[in-house]
């Protein structure tokens, strides 16, 4: 898998004015670095980025909101013990996103 280098953003000012801008990779890891590892921050980019250009809609960049909606998980047993009735990797996808890291066994879901 090629990693994506910079996310076309939305920022909102404080005064409520809408502005483009681009995070770099380096710049979202560094904001994800206390929730993600550094595969599953770049997992977690790259995934934002494809959202990005299927909606054809920049993403609003918010490192707090993203830390709290998605969850890294070292393998699906660990998520077995947060989640009741995840038996398997289809029975997750079934109730939410799911985002395998490469090359490992991590996950990181959306939060549900």
């Amino acid at each position: 898998m090629q990693w994506v280098t910079k996310l076309i953003i939305t920022k909102t000012t404080t005064k409520g004015e809408t502005m483009k801008a681009e995070v770099s990779l380096d710049t979202f890891q560094d904001d994800m670095k206390s929730n993600f590892s550094y595969e599953g921050s770049q997992a977690l980019f790259d995934f934002l980025n494809q959202m990005e250009d299927d909606f054809n809609h920049p993403i609003n960049y918010d490192p707090i909101a993203f830390r709290c909606e998605y969850n890294e998980y070292d393998n699906l047993k660990e998520v077995q013990d947060d989640y009741e009735g995840i038996e398997t990797i289809d029975d997750l996808r079934d109730k939410t996103t799911v985002i395998e890291v490469p090359n490992s066994e991590k996950l990181i879901i959306q939060a549900y």
